[in-house]
């Protein structure tokens, strides 16, 4: 066999699965393989694989509906993206597939099986999602990040490899002691409605006066958030997105977000104390599972969407800008529980070895 390999990477979905996929690609190639991105036609695709100058294929993708016409639906759909992953297959012949665990990894990976292709999976929440579970038995490894996800796949092939990150966070905590009190709130790569909402109304209330915001809203409510901070007079910054998390997770006292595995991850990085609000319609619920193994740890404080209210918000806050010692404890717990900084450069091991083997 070649020591150059031809690798499909599936990563199609939301930022969680792409950034990941982006950054072990990048390796790859930096490698000498010959790296293909397979994504799922979905908005905002583009934009995070910008600066890509390797191959793509678009298989459009749609996630897991339910109800009589939709599980329908959702099955036609997966049949016609597995055989149209075949047949592109058939004429590229990958030597594997790594796919990153999305919805969007279905249709590549049995693809690839009815080709007698392998493929790798990466989990990065610590519950297995739906594609995944669909997936593990036919795998030939299973990278996780989560040592609670391998009480899921007993009996499987599953490998320790974290969960690789842009290459702008890819670099240790550098924090320093601020004299204010800076609050980060992000709802994920599409942003968070009702963390919007109720974290900015809070904080207009509160009116601490060592308070300073940066909040991500997504572009649906950037304009309305950033217009309640001024009237308010919050020293507030708001982006719909930026590609500079890496400045913003340095400076943050304390952030307020959902727990994506990247999210999960990007926090222990730089050791920021977070308090985190699972998506509630996550598949699997694999957002609190995440949220609880931070909790456990000591890295972070989990509330349920459900539970969380504008009053709830302004007591917590209040506590933490006068209680620094906790937030430095939780800081601390954050830095202890860091994935590896090089999970990029571990999953392309697992990626070459699993094909040489």
């Amino acid at each position: 066999m070649s020591s150059k390999l031809h690798i499909a990477i599936a990563c199609g979905g939301t930022g969680g699965h792409i950034f990941p996929g982006l950054a072990t690609a990048r390796v790859l190639k930096a490698r000498g393989h010959h790296v293909t991105l397979w994504l799922s036609g979905k908005g905002g695709e583009n934009t995070a694989i910008k600066g890509w100058d390797g191959r793509v294929v678009v298989i459009p993708s749609e996630g897991f509906q339910f109800g009589a016409f939709r599980s329908v639906l959702t099955i036609f759909r997966i049949i016609v993206a597995v055989f149209r992953c075949w047949h592109i297959m058939l004429m590229h012949r990958p030597h594997i597939v790594l796919a990153m665990g999305s919805y969007a990894s279905i249709g590549p990976c049995l693809g690839a099986r009815l080709c007698g292709i392998p493929y790798i999976l990466h989990e990065a929440n610590a519950v297995p999602g739906r594609a995944v579970r669909l997936l593990a038995k036919k795998a030939r490894a299973i990278a996780i990040c989560f040592e609670e996800t391998r009480y899921y796949l007993k009996g499987l092939n599953a490998v320790s490899a974290g969960m690789p990150l842009r290459n702008d966070i890819q670099k240790p905590a550098t924090r320093q002691p601020s004299p204010t009190f800076n609050l980060l709130v992000m709802g994920g790569s599409l942003g968070a409605h009702v963390l919007n909402e109720m974290v900015s109304e809070a904080v207009c209330a509160l009116k601490h006066p060592k308070l300073t915001v940066t909040h991500l809203t997504g572009v649906a409510d950037e304009e309305k958030v950033a217009a309640r901070y001024r009237e308010a007079g919050i020293q507030a910054t708001v982006y719909s997105f930026t590609q500079q998390m890496a400045v913003l997770y340095e400076q943050a006292s304390l952030a307020i977000c959902r727990s994506g595995a990247s999210t999960c991850a990007e926090l222990g990085v730089f050791g920021v104390p977070a308090l985190l609000v699972p998506y509630p319609h996550a598949a699997s619920d694999h957002q609190t599972a995440n949220a609880r193994a931070l909790e456990k740890f000591g890295a972070a404080d989990v509330i349920q969407q459900s539970a969380l209210t504008v009053d709830w918000i302004k007591a917590y806050l209040t506590e933490r800008i006068e209680n620094p010692a906790q937030l430095h404890k939780m800081m601390e717990r954050s830095i202890a529980r860091r994935v590896p900084l090089n999970a990029a450069e571990i999953l392309a091991g697992v990626v070459e070895e699993c094909v040489r083997d």
